[in-house]
């Protein structure tokens, strides 16, 4: 049964149709991508599963209830970490407990728990500027994390690392998934990235954007490390580019 679920959601702007009629699903441990050109309404979509926009047709569900609307249901991490400079990396990491009502100090106690298992052990009172890339993103993961620990929105949270450092970040952040079954619903432009990661990658394409295709990368997780040079990895870069390149709106 899918934790998530998105039930023919449209949304217009200004009169003209952003998305239209998408439906997916997501699975709980899984992770999915949604895939496709600049302004096909990812974000638009992704708003809306938020509860930060409403729709205008359609439904999204948590665990089978209607949560269309209805923000705080699902964490959102953008693509920028928006970590506050002068909050220490716990207090940052914490603000959603904060947020809720809980006492600092027991939001800090509680945050405390998850900083060894998401890498950040001995950062807690350093501050933003003393981190590195890599470092800020697993702060802004886990602060994300503890907003919703059921399901993760990332929307392109990967794209300002540097190759190293996002190879590095995409190994430790399925295995910390896995140890906590979160589910990840994900947007990227870049392909490989969506294959090395995904269970199922989603095609959002044409406009208004609607979900063309649905491709599942059926190599199992943990990937080999050179999964990324394999023809297997090849034949579904094939596959996503040529679907991408006749898809409605881009033939």
């Amino acid at each position: 049964m899918a934790i998530l679920k998105v039930d023919g959601v449209t949304k217009s702007f200004q009169g003209s149709k952003i998305i239209e009629h998408v439906s997916l699903e997501l699975r709980e441990g899984e992770l999915v991508s949604l895939l496709g050109v600049s302004g096909g309404g990812k974000t638009t979509l992704f708003n809306i599963i938020a509860g930060l926009s409403q729709p205008e047709e359609g439904k999204v569900f948590l665990d089978g209830l209607d949560i269309t609307g209805k923000p705080g249901q699902i964490s959102y991490m953008l693509q920028k970490d928006l970590l506050l400079p002068y909050r220490t990396v716990e207090d940052n990491v914490a603000l959603p407990l904060l947020i809720r009502g809980i006492k600092k100090s027991e939001a800090r106690r509680q945050a405390s728990q998850y900083f060894e298992k998401f890498g950040l052990e001995g950062t807690q009172k350093k501050y933003p500027s003393q981190l590195s890339g890599g470092m800020k993103q697993r702060a802004a993961l886990l602060r994300t994390y503890l907003f919703s620990a059921r399901v993760a929105l990332l929307d392109e949270p990967f794209s300002a690392l540097d190759m190293l450092t996002k190879s590095a970040i995409h190994d430790w952040y399925l295995q910390v998934m896995e140890s906590i079954r979160l589910s990840t619903l994900f947007v990227t432009h870049d392909i490989d990235e969506a294959i090395l990661l995904s269970d199922r990658v989603c095609l959002l394409t044409g406009r208004p954007g609607q979900i063309t295709k649905e491709i599942q990368i059926r190599t199992p997780r943990p990937r080999k490390k050179d999964f990324a040079l394999s023809e297997q990895f090849l034949e579904y870069k094939r596959q996503i580019l040529h679907d991408l390149e006749n898809s409605p709106g881009n033939r």
